[in-house]
């Protein structure tokens, strides 16, 4: 950090007149040390945490975010860089040049560049206490999920699961030091097979509850006193930035601007998926009255019943999918996607060529398809305790070549259940939609084709960011790729044709739950971020019931992400105010989509070229509304995702994504 603040105090001091060339190149220039510090403190912190990494963590946030504050109140930095700002353009600057150069300026005053020297004063204090404070909340969630679990003692305990699932749980004991019991870790990865296959209602109900109550619990790793803080925090920090409330502050530099326009396309999407719900459950209601089970449907129910739901309705049984969705097999599969689409090339590095965090993780080489090296994508795709729970991507190294060419480091992370040696790991449809999902921005970073890091790969808009990945979702159930990648797990047999279809036409199945699930804790975001004011306290738990209440919840599903645990809103400032950015990217998803149906198919490469053309390779060097025009020839519309999911809009709820 050191070292960067005197490379930019250099870049302050340049006694020539303020250029391009000579302030904003620079500045990419600089700090690289600290780059290749960060995506190893970082791979420690998300992957290899332990109480010393945690320690190190506690005692560095606070100093990183002094450290930035530094850099963005650097009077004679920022005074640079307004005036290259000011003429950006009349002296000839190339539009990617424009662009960089808009949003550093644009960073610089939204980050309190332009403050009295009293307001930064107390904009570096909240900072800090916003660091401190999210590093807190993520080390309680890391400690709930990684030690507390369900131990399950005896065979009659696993009634209902496959043999797959018995025996990632029963490695999952053994690593644990519990051999002869199976343990059931509490993440969503672990949990969702059990609630959605477990006859035994009253472990579904105890394994629930665990997962769902993370971090309230009112002991020491309760999260809801550090959410009051953070909120708090967060509402102060606007007001000295000229901003209404956090929200408004975030979403200035979104695709939807304002959080009215976020509201209007989640409100409008609400309504008709809780009226999806209503007729699920009494779909699933039906089916216990019929098996006499003596029951009201509860949201440890859900996942049960909608499985035998979908199985009477669509003659459809997951476990007999499951067999056939191998995890490496399924990798090859998207190896094969990318291939297809952007002409790229994967091929396996020898064990010891690249140095890896640990040894479950596997690194290989990307070429394009004129033979040239693009990149490496590292794989991590099993739990462990100290790993953070969920699916994501991180760029190890950004793509740029202003100063000559330099490829990119991504990375995909998971955490699937390892079973023994040998064995195949076995993944749900689900699991499998998201691995797909994650090899979407995995894609969108080695695609990049630009000259400056700071916008290359997937450093765009939050609300456009997951475009290119649930986009890429759509792939999995394609027939090409079913046909040679899902193939039995003991013989080797492609799934059958009469299997795929029934998935295809249960693909809208359950979009009530799905939808519902997550906009909720969607809408409870947005409205946090627009209710806390800086003088008064907010109680997460009964702000949680309340905004539920008023929007008629349905009570057999709980929010997908409670306050408590809400590590996309509160382990840090990425997805606050802005969980909603999910739905607005899968309105350009469907759309997009619609765009290859309505062509050739999916196999489109001229569709595929201009995807690739103004999507995935540009990085942040276009706004993303004028790349999506480019790209799909005219701004994109709801009624697709209304389509996609089943869903049928009415004249009252048609908002523009655009």
């Amino acid at each position: 950090m050191t070292e960067h603040l005197a490379e930019l105090d250099r870049v302050a001091n340049e006694p020539a007149a303020p250029t391009f060339a000579n302030t904003l190149a620079a500045m990419e220039r600089s700090g690289r040390a600290l780059d290749r510090a960060f995506t190893v403190y970082y791979i420690f912190g998300s992957t290899l945490s332990d109480e010393a990494v945690q320690q190190v963590e506690r005692d560095t946030e606070p100093k990183m975010a002094a450290f930035r504050d530094s850099i963005t109140q650097n009077e004679k930095l920022f005074c640079r860089i307004a005036t290259v700002y000011e003429t950006r353009e009349t002296c000839g600057l190339t539009a990617q040049e424009q662009r960089l150069t808009w949003l550093t300026y644009t960073n610089f005053v939204r980050a309190g560049a332009k403050l009295d020297t009293g307001s930064k004063k107390r904009l570096v204090d909240i900072n800090q206490s916003l660091a401190g404070f999210f590093t807190q909340f993520s080390q309680n969630l890391l400690a709930e999920e990684g030690e507390r679990f369900t131990v399950l003692d005896s065979e009659a305990d696993l009634a209902g699961l496959s043999a797959s699932v018995r025996t990632g749980f029963a490695a999952d004991a053994e690593r644990r030091g519990r051999g002869g019991k199976w343990i059931i870790a509490n993440t969503r990865s672990s949990v969702e097979p059990f609630l959605t296959y477990s006859t035994r209602r009253d472990l579904r109900e105890k394994v629930w509850r665990v997962f769902v109550n993370r971090g309230d619990n009112g002991d020491a790793r309760d999260n809801n006193a550090i959410i009051g803080q953070i909120l708090r925090l967060r509402a102060e920090r606007p007001r000295l930035l000229g901003f209404e409330t956090h929200a408004h502050w975030r979403l200035e530099s979104s695709m939807a601007r304002t959080p009215e326009r976020a509201m209007q396309l989640m409100e409008a999407v609400w309504t008709p998926a809780v009226a999806r719900v209503r007729e699920e459950v009494a779909a699933m209601q039906r089916i216990a009255d019929a098996e006499s089970a003596r029951i009201t449907i509860e949201p440890w129910d859900y996942r049960h019943y909608a499985e035998k739901v979908r199985k009477a309705k669509y003659d459809l049984d997951t476990n007999e999918l499951k067999s056939y969705l191998q995890l490496e097999q399924l990798r090859e599969g998207m190896f094969y996607v990318a291939g297809e689409l952007f002409g790229m090339t994967f091929t396996a590095l020898p064990e010891g060529n690249v140095s890896v965090y640990h040894p479950d993780v596997r690194v290989w080489r990307v070429d394009n398809k004129a033979g040239k090296f693009i990149g490496l994508w590292y794989f991590d795709p099993y739990a462990r305790v100290g790993k953070q729970a969920g699916a994501w991507m991180s760029a190890y190294r950004n793509q740029e070549r202003f100063d000559g060419e330099v490829k990119t480091i991504v990375s995909n992370n998971s955490n699937f259940v390892k079973g023994k040696p040998g064995e195949p790991v076995l993944i749900s449809w689900d699991d499998s939609v998201t691995l797909f999902h994650e090899f979407g921005h995995a894609l969108h970073g080695l695609s990049s084709d630009v000259n400056y890091p700071s916008v290359s790969g997937t450093n765009v808009a939050r609300d456009y960011v997951e475009f290119p990945s649930q986009l890429l979702e759509h792939w999995l159930p394609v027939k090409e790729v079913l046909d040679r990648f899902a193939v039995h797990h003991q013989t080797g047999k492609p799934i059958p044709a009469e299997l795929v279809a029934k998935v295809e036409r249960a693909k809208t199945f359950n979009q009530g739950f799905a939808t519902v699930e997550y906009l909720s804790a969607a809408l409870v975001d947005m409205r946090l971020h627009l209710a806390a004011r800086p003088d008064s306290r907010i109680d997460p738990d009964a702000f949680e019931r309340e905004t539920l209440a008023k929007l008629g919840m349905p009570k057999e599903i709980v929010v997908r992400h409670r306050t408590s645990q809400f590590g996309h809103i509160f382990s840090g400032d990425g997805y606050s105010a802005g969980y909603y950015s999910c739905l607005w990217s899968d309105t350009l998803t469907a759309d997009a989509w619609e765009a290859f149906t309505e062509g050739k198919g999916a196999w489109d490469h001229g569709i595929a070229k201009r995807l690739r053309d103004h999507v995935f390779s540009v990085g942040n060097t276009v706004d993303p509304a004028d790349g999506y025009h480019s790209f799909r020839g005219r701004d994109p519309q709801i009624e697709a995702l209304m389509r996609k999911r089943g869903f049928v809009p009415t004249s009252a709820s048609r908002p523009s994504a655009q």
